[in-house]
């Protein structure tokens, strides 16, 4: 089966594109590295013919709600149209959990970009999940105060990118399932606790202050909304264990 990879050489688009191939299928990458600009939709048709299902995991950084959703739009939208003309049969599409819970305005992109999956011909999956591990080094390098690391409270499920894209890739090479169960991590996580045992594993053994961070996505994350619903799918890999094989203080 040829299996085609939006953002396939991103956080999670690269460990999907691994678990394509480890399964017995042939991966597809569309990035603009390999020719295919989703925005413009150029190289899209030529890039898809052949391909049996699409997994879309393209990303944009922003904190514009109009930015989000123009590029999540506009970028899913030409992606499943050209998925329609090719006779595509599956299209799985990368969410969050919490995206309607959580009035941020990256989210309301990604709310916009499952309306466009959801009303599309092409039978579709949508998987939610929640944080990557990687979100604490994330945070760590983002959320400071002056020259201060801090640590932003919230509560947290996260899971491995890696059986992230394996759930993906496993759910594109079966049949359609319209919005499947909540995918998250084994067990819930302090968000500060995760920042600073980030920080030690790096070799910093200064002050890292938890921090109650204003704003709508902190503020949901602090009450839990953005954990999963009941009857998730869970991975095994915990956060300690992802952080003890990444590269430390040397």
């Amino acid at each position: 089966m040829r299996i085609a990879v939006a953002g396939g050489t991103g956080t999670v688009g690269g460990p999907t594109v691994d678990a394509v191939r480890a399964a017995g299928h042939e991966p597809v990458v569309l990035a603009r590295s390999a020719g295919v600009d989703l925005m413009s939709g150029k190289g899209l048709d030529a890039a898809l013919d052949g391909v049996h299902a699409v997994i879309d995991t393209a990303n944009v950084t922003t904190l514009s709600a109009d930015v989000a959703t123009e590029f999540f739009t506009t970028a899913t939208g030409n992606l499943i149209a050209a998925a329609g003309r090719a006779g595509v049969g599956h299209f799985v599409l990368l969410s969050i959990v919490g995206v309607d819970r959580i009035p941020y305005d990256y989210y309301a992109g990604k709310v916009a970009q499952e309306r466009v999956v959801e009303s599309s011909a092409v039978p579709w999956t949508i998987l939610r999940a929640t944080q990557f591990h990687e979100f604490a080094g994330q945070l760590y390098d983002r959320a400071k105060l002056g020259p201060l690391h801090i640590a932003p409270r919230a509560r947290v499920q996260p899971v491995a990118s890696a059986e992230v894209g394996a759930r993906l890739a496993a759910l594109a090479a079966a049949a359609a399932q319209g919005r499947t169960d909540d995918f998250a991590g084994p067990r819930e996580e302090r968000l500060d606790e995760m920042v600073r045992a980030y920080a030690r594993h790096l070799g910093n053994r200064g002050w890292v202050p938890s921090i109650s961070l204003p704003g709508p996505q902190m503020k949901g994350m602090r009450a839990g909304d953005a954990l999963p619903r009941p009857g998730a799918a869970l991975g095994t890999e915990t956060f300690a264990s992802w952080l003890a094989r990444q590269p430390g203080k040397a």
